[in-house]
């Protein structure tokens, strides 16, 4: 039987309208029979339901458009597999792509409903921590916006990362339920259930005068199962899918135990399963959370590439073509036991040869690498792996073999490069190196700025460069300027309309005639307007959640991201004390009025990111309630980042702190999101920083500190950090505060820990960078007391932006890698 949809002609239903009053009819009757409520008596909660499955309707059918074409034409699918997708609320995202804003906003009003209220109900979709699950949600967006057929595959998180809160200035994880209510925008895939096994043994089978050929029987089986999302496009062009995989247990109950009394170990293999898809990263601090995390990794692997072998099947005979019909790109090293499992898959199950086999991976995936830090370049320890593992080990390991031997052979390679590219680490406890089975099973290893690609070349994968030397490749990351722009910021959507014209929705690049308004004192005033009223908005946030009066004309500072060590909230928050001193010692002096602005999430079990989190709190505290400040400085911490906390943060941000390491940020995309809706950059060359220095110009952002090189060099001459510090009073004078606990009364002892790292190790170059980054400041001060030289270069900088959407960087991930 021909599964394909192309072989059976379906009459289609009628295109819905996008009339208010028939919509206004539809979510009544929505309301009605699909959640059971009388409009009398339904809760707001229910009008965003009922609203969704509206909306969700003309979504279907567009959906369901996209797919039939792609079966038609055959077209070249892609598969994005990522750990994290931060797709955040949808609705407003769906309606604003549909093009029926206003449409559902007059339905809704009709009925006595406002959308602002409800659209507010819609919980964030735990599935992400920050930059590398952002980034997929933005690409999942921007494919379906240039038309590249397109599937996501991810976990259906129940709680995701956590929900922070503080006490007493501590950060405290708890967890989130997004899930608790269900989601209106999924769909179940009962079809689209696999089997992943893990444990047991492998055994040979097959005549004696015959290739062996290797059965995995593995000890312990789950379930997974298929929910899918829609992911709209901008204009509705086309609609793609976001799959994720939840766990199921293939016994739900054990009976008999449950019968002989034991009640909780009944449900023992129903908690073993539902663990696999409850926490985003637990933690792997012990071996129980390493295990997880690998039993996480690979049940989503195997899930999505045994439905993408499935998908393949139903159109063609075999899978000589898959990497002609089939683009897998692995976001990071989580997916990378995907190689592995391909290679199982496809020899072990579907009977091909090896080395054929190996051919077809390697031109189908491509890799994405995130980071230069070798320990997130996860590996496993050997016995792990294999225990859980066991066929993919005999497959890592034959891989190897090829590998090694290519490289001896073939590029004369001695032992120490050998070493470097095995994907067994052989320092200490074995392990198996996943960003090096990542590149060897890949036809294309992409950084993701100039900068990092550069430094993969020379640094962590030097020696893959030197064996491969045609792999690694750029693809500067983007971001969707319709939810970064068009949706987060709709009154500086309206004034560049105003003034350009509207071609910008569908081409960033069009921003470039705002240029001409830059100098503008009429449009300036227009665009301060705006931004002022971004800040009212934030203001109002952090007074009604945290009680702080913020005033909205002083300089909005703001630092959001992943809280570490190398992303230096800590140079930040060191800056922000030495500031106080000298506001309180120089009271004579005309300050800037400046509202230090903080969020993030720390990892739980990274002890030195939540002390920053404290001592951003405990600074706060001291520095907001202290007169002699007179309001000049505050210091505000926010808890409980996600993509809703960011569309407000991000328009009302006057200066965006982009102050990592040189050579230690991949790229960023926060920095794009600040810099296109009008804030001026603080950072270093590091990252993306160095091509939006080059595209806005260097006059139109704040570059301080040392390069990338600068930082190897200066690792390399040991550097002396506590020489640097005595050098500078006033970083000495802010961490003889911070360590003798001038802001930690309670324990004097608090941060000295952190202190003693500047001191005496300073790897992430805080006290190297000090004296650089508070000149830079003062030197923003200077540029925000001329308000026409300030918004000047913050228009230039929105202007500038068009090329760091991710359209741009789909296209180019199309065209150069994916071949779609």
């Amino acid at each position: 039987m021909n599964n394909s949809l192309s072989s059976v002609d379906i009459p289609q239903p009628a295109p819905r309208s996008s009339n208010p009053q028939i919509m206004a009819e539809e979510i009544i009757e929505r309301l009605t029979y699909r959640i059971g409520k009388d409009a009398k008596v339904a809760k707001p909660h229910d009008w965003l339901t009922a609203s969704i499955l509206v909306v969700r309707d003309r979504i279907i059918d567009r959906w369901m458009d996209s797919t039939r074409r792609v079966y038609k034409t055959g077209d070249k699918r892609v598969y994005y597999l990522s750990l994290e997708f931060l797709i955040g609320r949808l609705m407003r995202d769906a309606v604003s792509n549909l093009g029926l804003l206003s449409e559902i906003r007059d339905a809704l009003t009709s009925l006595g409903v406002d959308i602002d209220v409800i659209a507010g109900l819609e919980p964030d979709a735990a599935l992400g921590n920050g930059g590398l699950g952002r980034l997929a949600a933005c690409f999942m967006e921007s494919m379906a916006t240039v038309d590249i057929p397109a599937y996501g595959y991810g976990i259906r998180y129940v709680h995701g990362l956590f929900r922070q809160q503080m006490a007493d200035g501590w950060q405290v994880e708890l967890p989130e339920t997004w899930l608790a209510h269900g989601n209106p925008w999924e769909f179940e895939r009962r079809e689209s259930s696999y089997e992943i096994g893990y444990g047991g043994s492998v055994e040979s089978v097959g005549a004696y005068d015959e290739p062996p050929r290797f059965v995995w029987k593995p000890a312990e089986r789950v379930i997974a199962m298929a929910y899918d999302t829609p992911i709209v496009g901008w204009r509705g062009k086309r609609v793609n899918t976001l799959r994720l995989w939840s766990a199921q247990p293939i016994d739900p109950i054990l009976l008999d135990a449950f019968n002989a009394g034991d009640h909780i170990g009944a449900l023992r293999e129903s908690n073993k399963a539902e663990s696999l898809t409850r926490v985003l990263y637990p933690a792997d601090a012990n071996p129980a959370g390493q295990e997880l995390r690998l039993r996480q990794e690979y049940f989503f692997s195997s899930a999505s590439l045994q439905d993408i072998l499935r998908r393949h099947l139903q159109q063609y005979p075999d899978f000589i073509n898959l990497h002609d019909k089939v683009a897998i790109q692995l976001n990071d090293t989580h997916p990378a036991v995907s190689i592995a499992e391909l290679m199982r898959l496809l020899v072990d199950v579907h009977g091909m040869d090896f080395d054929e086999s190996w051919e077809i991976t390697r031109k189908t995936f491509s890799y994405t690498n995130h980071t230069l830090l070798p320990e997130a370049l996860e590996s496993w320890p050997v016995p792990l792996f294999e225990r859980l593992l066991p066929r993919h080990m005999q497959i890592v390991y034959a891989i190897n073999t090829k590998i090694l031997l290519e490289a001896r052979k073939e590029k004369t390679f001695d032992e120490t490069q050998i070493r470097s590219i095995s994907l067994i680490d052989e320092g200490g406890e074995r392990r198996v190196r996943m960003g090096n089975l990542a590149f060897v099973g890949s036809h294309s290893i992409n950084g993701v700025s100039a900068l990092h690609t550069e430094l993969m070349k020379e640094t962590v994968f030097a020696d893959f460069h030197a064996l491969y030397p045609t792999r690694i490749n750029n693809k500067t990351n983007g971001i969707t300027p319709r939810r970064w722009l068009m949706q987060c910021n709709p009154g500086l959507t309206d004034l560049i309309r105003e003034a350009i014209g509207p071609s910008f929705e569908d081409d960033t690049e069009a921003l470039k005639a705002l240029d001409a308004f830059a100098d503008d004192a009429s449009f300036q005033e227009k665009f301060a307007a705006v931004k002022r009223a971004n800040k009212v908005q934030l203001a109002n946030l952090v007074g009604s959640r945290m009680g702080i009066r913020l005033d909205p004309s002083a300089m909005f500072d703001i630092q959001i991201k992943r809280i570490h060590e190398y992303k230096r909230q800590l140079l930040n928050i060191v800056e922000a004390v030495a500031l106080y001193d000298q506001i309180r010692s120089h009271p004579e002096l005309d300050w800037v009025p400046r509202v230090k602005f903080f969020a993030g999430k720390a990892a739980p079990s990274y002890h030195n990111a939540k002390l920053i989190i404290k001592l951003a709190n405990d600074v706060a505290r001291v520095i907001n309630n202290d007169p002699a400040v007179r309001g000049l400085l505050k210091i505000v911490f926010v808890p409980n980042y996600n993509v809703t906390l960011a569309e407000v943060m991000v328009p009302a941000a006057d200066l965006s702190e982009q102050i990592s390491t040189a050579g230690m940020e991949a790229s960023g995309t926060g920095n794009m999101k600040f810099a296109l809706n009008g804030a001026l950059t603080i950072g270093t060359l590091d990252g993306a920083n160095v091509e939006m220095r080059d595209h806005v110009g260097e006059e139109n952002i704040v570059i301080f500190g040392m390069t990338a090189e600068e930082v190897a060099q200066t690792r390399a001459d040991a550097y002396d950090p506590r020489a640097v510090i005595e050098a500078s009073p006033e970083l000495s004078q802010a961490l003889s505060a911070i360590a003798s606990g001038v802001f930690s009364p309670d324990d004097r002892q608090r941060f000295a820990g952190l202190t003693d790292g500047i001191y005496n190790n300073d790897w992430f170059l805080v006290a190297g960078d000090f004296d650089a980054y508070a000149k830079a400041q003062r030197d923003v001060d200077q540029i925000w007391s001329d308000p026409s030289a300030w918004y000047g270069k913050t228009i230039r900088n929105t202007a500038r932006m068009g090329w760091f959407s991710s359209d741009r960087t789909i296209r180019q991930y199309a065209s150069e890698i994916w071949r779609a």
